[in-house]
């Protein structure tokens, strides 16, 4: 369950921001999230399925004075706006692939669950041009 993920190049990723409702806690959503990728992570899979791996990430409310271009320095307009509560982020080996399960009984049956804790939820896809890792000498 909290083992490391190997991510193929050329495959999609999906950055799912959730933001949950007034007076709902991560706590809250911790099992019915728990069991919604576990569904994702045990029945779409395969080659047919094509989910690679995720992960979830709490947001911690800390924005990168460097790495942010803005004229809002301070950077809470952005956290505030757009970037929720939770992330789930899945690599698939493709759109189409995602799009399938997610459109599948099983898995909206779960997804459904979340989202009666959030005020809303959207989710961006990407195509990876490039990825690294620090070269030994």
């Amino acid at each position: 369950m909290f083992h490391p993920i190997t991510i193929p190049f050329g495959c999609v990723m999906l950055f799912n921001v959730i933001d949950l409702k007034e007076g709902v806690t991560v706590s809250d959503v911790e099992l019915v999230l728990g069991e919604m990728c576990n569904v994702v992570k045990n029945n779409y899979g395969d080659d047919n399925g094509g989910f690679i791996g995720g992960q979830v990430y709490q947001n911690a409310g800390f924005v990168s004075k460097e790495g942010t271009l803005d004229n809002d320095t301070t950077g809470e307009k952005r956290i505030n706006q757009s970037m929720g509560d939770l992330v789930i982020v899945t690599y698939w080996n493709s759109f189409d692939q995602h799009e399938k399960s997610h459109a599948d009984k099983l898995f909206n049956e779960h997804f459904s669950k979340l989202a009666d804790f959030c005020d809303e939820t959207f989710e961006v896809g990407y195509e990876m041009l490039w990825q690294g890792v620090p070269e030994e000498e």
